[in-house]
């Protein structure tokens, strides 16, 4: 099994830490924030997905992903919460626009998710790893949380653990 990793930024990084556990053919989802280069040289929340490329694809976690963050919404907290994918392999870049691409009939409002090459990674604390998976009953996780499992439940319950 030769596993693939991909980066993901776009909310709140526990909430996409625990959306991308719940998937089959993810066997790790590293928590905390990455930068790239260029204009987003800044650290952001995000998380590094380890994958299993014949288990679960690219695209699946790309659609995962734009329909599990504001994918449209160029609000206030973007340099916290960039919604971006990071790219380890130069050889991904093509295939990931290629699906931002496709995906944008989806959509009623513009992808705002910028496809970046993956420059540098520091891990969140301790405490805050797993968070969902330690504090599912915590009022953030009832409200934020659980709605997007629900959404995984309905539309991508095939993919779940």
């Amino acid at each position: 099994m030769e596993l693939k990793k991909i980066g993901f930024g776009g909310g709140c990084h526990w909430c996409t830490e625990a959306v991308f556990q719940a998937l089959k053919g993810v066997t790790k989802v590293a928590q905390g924030y990455i930068k790239s280069t260029g204009n987003e040289h800044y650290f952001s929340e995000a998380v590094i997905v380890s994958y299993d490329p014949m288990v679960i694809l690219l695209k699946d976690l790309i659609e995962i992903h734009l329909h599990t963050h504001k994918s449209t919404a160029n609000h206030s907290f973007r340099k916290k919460y960039r919604s971006a994918i990071y790219y380890f392999e130069e050889a991904d870049k093509n295939d990931i626009e290629h699906h931002l691409d496709q995906q944008q009939q989806n959509f009623n409002a513009p992808i705002i998710t910028k496809t970046l090459p993956f420059l540098e990674f520091s891990p969140s604390r301790q405490e805050l790893l797993d968070y969902y998976i330690k504090n599912p009953e915590k009022p953030f996780c009832k409200k934020y949380i659980h709605p997007k499992l629900e959404f995984l439940r309905n539309k991508y319950a095939t993919s779940m653990k």
